[in-house]
């Protein structure tokens, strides 16, 4: 492809820490949205719900989904998503979560700071 053609396409990239308050409440969501999902596999299924079930990071990326935070932004149509969940240890105050100081270097470098 040619430069014109690949600048209409964009990486968007997020990273979200998220405090789980009520473990239980989100492995719910995640099950009864399982239970609505008509069109899968018993296999598939009993393996998703083992899934959510034993990992709240795994329920949590089972609930989220990349097509909703875009879907209605108008002239913008997903291609390709990929994204994944894991427990970490969290410091709010530790300068390895500042991610302030990231976007300070990517201004720079785009030109805009």
């Amino acid at each position: 492809m040619s430069t014109p053609e690949t600048s209409r396409f964009v990486r968007l990239q997020v990273e979200l820490v998220l405090e789980v308050e009520d473990a239980e409440a989100v492995t719910k969501r995640a099950l009864d949205r399982l239970a609505g999902e008509i069109d899968m596999p018993d296999e598939e299924r009993v393996h998703a719900e083992a899934a959510v079930t034993e990992d709240t990071a795994e329920a949590l990326a089972y609930l989220v989904d990349p097509f909703d935070l875009v879907s209605e932004v108008p002239g913008v149509e997903l291609q390709q998503a990929s994204w994944s969940s894991e427990r970490i240890e969290y410091d709010p105050d530790s300068p390895a979560w500042d991610l302030d100081e990231d976007d300070d270097d990517d201004e720079e470098e785009d030109g805009i700071g």
